[in-house]
């Protein structure tokens, strides 16, 4: 079983400038899950998809090497991923290499373990290997209960009346936390535009895991969780 992962790593972070090497407790964000996804042994390849040559040179001093350069076509904000994963696909078969299994691990995951890609590999391998697996994480309050908030702060109910019904009568629902996915690479292939949001399995992170790193605030509280896990070691 031959398996490719692809951290997708361009400079033009805009939220977070500098995100995916920004120092995260005391390292380059990005080597965090270069890490995780060096202890697990599962990877014949791991490719950093980038734009930017100094991420390849931080890359280069993690131990690995960066074979190909996204192309800027691909490396704007407004371009989604699933290009991205069938361009480095697309051009490790130009060079001659084959794979089972292409994940896409996020470079701004580092609460990220080698066990829970182990684990995730097992989940996949056991339903087939056919469908796609995608990491979830279950949301902290019902999505029933949402409110939006108008300019002038006053608050809507999305579902009017759901506040009264007790959270543990209502279905869990769950997020895509921003980690990692695996899928066989005709799904990524074939795939259209920015692919599809339906077919995936889930591989429930647990809550602690589970930040996806968006702005100053999920900074802080996943640097503040790693630091939390570090000590307790």
């Amino acid at each position: 079983m031959r398996r490719l992962a692809i951290i997708p790593a361009r400079a033009g972070s805009k939220r977070i400038p500098g995100k995916n090497i920004r120092n995260f407790a005391g390292r380059p964000m990005i080597h965090h899950v270069l890490r995780a996804a060096q202890e697990s042994k599962l990877f014949d390849t791991i490719h950093v998809s980038t734009d930017s040559p100094q991420i390849v040179e931080i890359v280069k001093k993690l131990g690995l090497g960066v074979e190909f350069m996204r192309p800027a076509s691909l490396a704007d904000d407004q371009t989604p991923i699933m290009p991205v994963l069938k361009y480095v696909i697309e051009e490790h078969h130009r060079r001659g290499f084959e794979y089972e299994q292409a994940w896409m691990l996020m470079a701004c995951a580092p609460l990220l373990d080698a066990e829970t890609l182990q684990q995730a590999e097992k989940v996949f391998a056991a339903a087939g290997g056919g469908q796609p697996l995608l990491a979830v994480s279950e949301y902290p309050s019902p999505i029933e209960w949402a409110l939006s908030r108008a300019p002038t702060g006053q608050m809507t109910p999305l579902q009017p009346g759901m506040f009264a019904v007790p959270s543990q009568t209502i279905e869990k629902k769950y997020f895509d936390a921003g980690c990692f996915a695996i899928f066989p690479p005709a799904v990524v292939q074939n795939s259209q535009g920015a692919g599809s949001d339906k077919g995936f399995l889930g591989y429930v992170l647990p809550k602690s895991m589970g930040v996806d790193i968006d702005d100053e605030q999920d900074w802080e509280l996943a640097e503040a969780i790693f630091q939390s896990k570090k000590k307790k070691v």
